[in-house]
């Protein structure tokens, strides 16, 4: 079972692998394409990908400490080094 925002290495394919949604601790990342045709397999891949919008809402509401908003990724160091190769 995928529960968002538990670790940093759960990874929830959708259709195969049309639509991966990465799990983070602070951040998730969904990525791909996916069709949704008007037949029994697009029902199911609607279905699923509404479980997983579902249960991302649910672990974001659920969350009494939620910040407005997650300060950006560290910058990247700063400063400079020696060229071992020169």
């Amino acid at each position: 079972m995928f529960k968002p925002f538990a670790n940093d290495t759960d990874v929830l394919n959708i259709a195969g692998d049309a639509v991966s949604i990465e799990n983070g601790m602070k951040r998730l990342t969904i990525s791909g394409d996916l069709t949704i045709a008007r037949d029994k397999a697009g029902l199911a891949n609607a279905l699923a990908l509404h479980k997983a919008l579902g249960a991302i809402v649910e672990a974001l509401q659920s969350d009494a400490s939620l910040p407005a908003k997650l300060p950006d990724e560290p910058n990247a160091p700063s400063g400079t080094a020696d060229n071992p190769f020169i």
